[in-house]
C-alpha cells in the first residue's frame, strides 16, 4: 500500500518535472503506443518518473544527478527493488531525450512488446 508521503512528494514532483521528462510526457500522454502510462508514479517506497502498470514497466529519465558512484549504487538498489516486485526497468538519459527521442520511443516501443 502506498504511504501518504510519497503521494504528496509524487503531486510535487509531477509540478516540478525536469525539461527532459516534461519533453517524455509530452510524447508519451498522447498515447500512441496504445498503453497507458502515469507519471511520478509512487512504488512502494519509490517514485518512478513513468510507469506503465499493465506492463509493469517502469521508465527512469537519469541526468546530471545519477552520475556519482552513490547516485549509482541507489539507482542500482531502485531498479532491484523494482524487479523484485515484478517491474521491468528503462533507463534512459537525459542526453537521450535531447538527441535522440526517437531512439527512446524505440526502446519503450521495445520493452512494451517484450512484456511478459
Amino acid at each position: 500500500m502506498r504511504n501518504k508521503p510519497s503521494i504528496a512528494f509524487a503531486k510535487k514532483l509531477r509540478r516540478t518535472m525536469t525539461r527532459a521528462e516534461l519533453i517524455l510526457w509530452a510524447h508519451i500522454r498522447k498515447r500512441t503506443l496504445g498503453h497507458r502510462f502515469r507519471r511520478q508514479h509512487p512504488i512502494g517506497p519509490f517514485i518512478a518518473d513513468f510507469a506503465c502498470v499493465a506492463a509493469k514497466l517502469v521508465v527512469e529519465v537519469d541526468g546530471a544527478t545519477h552520475a556519482t558512484d552513490a547516485e549509482i549504487a541507489a539507482d542500482a538498489r531502485r531498479t532491484e527493488y523494482l524487479q523484485s516486485d515484478g517491474w521491468r526497468v528503462l533507463r534512459v538519459t537525459n542526453t537521450d531525450v535531447y538527441e535522440n527521442l526517437d531512439g527512446v520511443w524505440i526502446a519503450i516501443e521495445s520493452a512494451l512488446a517484450q512484456r511478459t
